[in-house]
């Protein structure tokens, strides 16, 4: 079985590549999507629906846009790795992880230990909360491989 797994949350680091180098190096069988990791594009997403005087309905129409592709992928996924960084506040990453909850996808959040406390929720619906890229490859190998 190939498996799609739905990466999701933080842009600022390498932790896909980081995943999928080490899932690649192990051979498993795995097709990757994502969210638009590009944060001029996706905040563009809507532009060409109409030029707007309010960032608010300029962020409205593009969260939409972007909408229609992340239900999608998320609803096709297996499982989800929802990545929560410590700079930035990711509630796109938040509302993906009780979008997957929502549906009964399975998924894993990958943060460190400081962000505990605000990710309770999302942590509780998860199936495994890993503090670095290499855990979730590892959790990946045991779910598929075993």
């Amino acid at each position: 079985m190939n498996w799609i797994v739905y990466l999701s949350g933080e842009i600022h680091t390498d932790w896909r590549d980081q995943i999928k180098q080490g899932t690649d190096e192990l051979g498993l069988p795995i097709t990757y999507t994502s969210a638009v990791t590009d944060h001029d594009a996706s905040d563009a997403a809507g532009d060409h629906l109409g030029l707007e005087n309010s960032n608010f309905w300029r962020d409205h129409k593009s969260s939409k846009v972007n909408a229609i592709r992340t239900k999608n992928l998320i609803e096709k996924c297996n499982v989800a790795i929802v990545r929560f960084g410590d700079k930035y506040k990711q509630w796109n990453a938040a509302f993906d992880a009780g979008m997957c909850a929502a549906l009964g996808k399975p998924y894993i959040t990958l943060h460190d230990e400081s962000i505990i406390h605000p990710l309770k929720e999302v942590d509780g619906a998860a199936m495994a909360w890993a503090q670095t890229p290499e855990q979730v490859v590892e959790t990946l190998k045991y779910v598929i491989s075993t």
